[in-house]
């Protein structure tokens, strides 16, 4: 999966594709290097060539790379849920409305 992005509000193409096996090659913008972590090939989205080279060493990888990269990503994903995220969400929200 590549994702050519000069901004992000999270990155959840990304962490959809790394759930499902699919190595990622994404911009090193906005908040798509703290979705991703180290399971993820960064490029700078200004630098086409960059961008060529990091698309170009996946498309290269040979099996045991492959699958090394596939399971970096199977744990990056599990650090993400919905529940988390409702938690976390709903603990914000306590806060504010504390007197």
């Amino acid at each position: 999966y590549i994702q050519p992005s000069f901004y992000e509000g999270f990155g959840l193409p990304v962490l959809e594709a790394l759930s499902c096996g699919c190595p990622v090659v994404c911009s090193n913008t906005s908040s798509l290097s703290e979705v991703g972590g180290d399971a993820v090939f960064y490029f700078d989205p200004n630098d086409a060539d960059d961008m060529a080279k990091k698309i170009n060493n996946v498309l290269n990888f040979d099996d045991s790379i492959y699958q090394r990269v596939v399971q970096k990503g199977l744990e990056q994903v599990k650090k993400f849920s919905w529940v988390k995220s409702a938690k976390e969400t709903l603990k914000i929200y306590e806060k504010i409305l504390q007197p």
